[in-house]
This record gives C-alpha cells, sequence and structure tokens, in this order.
C-alpha cells in the first residue's frame, strides 16, 4: 500500500510516517519504479504501535526501545513494565510541576482586577518573577510588595498555596 493508504489504516499522518523513517522508528520502506514507498502490514503495526506509545506520551528514544521490546519475543516482561513504570513517575512529576504553576497562575489572576486600571498583578508579576513555578509555594511570593492572594479553591479543599 501507497504512504496515504498505510496513513489511514495506521492513523498516523504521511508527514509523521516519513518522520518516523528520518528517525529509524520505521525501517526506510522500499520503493516502486515510479518512486512511491511501499507500505505492508507489518509497517502499518508498527505505526500503530508508535501512535499508540506516542499519545501516552513516551519519547521517540523511549519507543526505540519499547519497539526493541517488542520485536524480541524473548524479553522478560519485567523490562517492559520498568520502563513504564519509569514512565510514570515521570508523567507524575511533570504533573506536579503543572499543577504548581497552576497555583502560580491562579495567584496572579486572583491578584488582578481586570478592569480598566493600567495596573495589573499578572505583568508585574510576570516581570518580578512571582510567576515562577518555584515561587508559587515560597514565602517570597507572599512577602512581596503586591502580596498574592491563594486561590479559594485551594482553601476550600484544605491546602496552601505558601
Amino acid at each position: 500500500m501507497n504512504i496515504g493508504r498505510a496513513a489511514s489504516a495506521s492513523g498516523v499522518t504521511p508527514k509523521m510516517i516519513r518522520h518516523y523513517e528520518s528517525v529509524r522508528l520505521l525501517e526506510r520502506a522500499p520503493r516502486s519504479d515510479a518512486g512511491y514507498r511501499h507500505y505492508g502490514e507489518r509497517e502499518v503495526h508498527t505505526l500503530r504501535f508508535i501512535r499508540h506509545a506516542r499519545h501516552l506520551g513516551f519519547s521517540i528514544e523511549q519507543i526505540r526501545s519499547l519497539l526493541d521490546l517488542w520485536r524480541d519475543h524473548e524479553r522478560p516482561s519485567r523490562e517492559v513494565k520498568a520502563m513504564a513504570m519509569s514512565h510514570i513517575a515521570a508523567l507524575e512529576a511533570k504533573e506536579t510541576e503543572l499543577r504548581t504553576m497552576r497555583i502560580a497562575l491562579d495567584r496572579l489572576i486572583h491578584a488582578c482586577h481586570g478592569d480598566d486600571r493600567p495596573q495589573c498583578p499578572i505583568l508585574d508579576g510576570l516581570t518580578e518573577g512571582h510567576a515562577d513555578a518555584d515561587n508559587a509555594s515560597s514565602e517570597s511570593a507572599t512577602r512581596s510588595r503586591h502580596p498574592l492572594p491563594s486561590p479559594r479553591w485551594l482553601h476550600e479543599a484544605g491546602g496552601t498555596a505558601s
């Protein structure tokens, strides 16, 4: 099948198929006499695997390792499980980082009146570094000349932002 049909069958765009070939996640497809790439069911299965792994947030290098494990029918499953558990730990760290960023942004939003006044605590916070995720939980943000209140939802949940 040509690249368009392989794309339809796998759910991966032709552009991404070419990219996966260029980074060697997918073997270069043989070409017809006219120069068109030709893909088989094996490549479509590989593309689906890559698409699912990307959807779960695995990097290109992680997918390369997962593909090697997938192709090795003698591999112990503990290696795959270890990779998945490591990926979950990375996702949890990213989730914590995003939550901290959200708290910092919520604090800035709640300090802003959002009216016709030119003063904007959001812009001030960005200028002064109060929007940094690291400052979201530090006391320095609350001791600044523009104290930033904690978001109401955080207090209602029994938490604190500082």
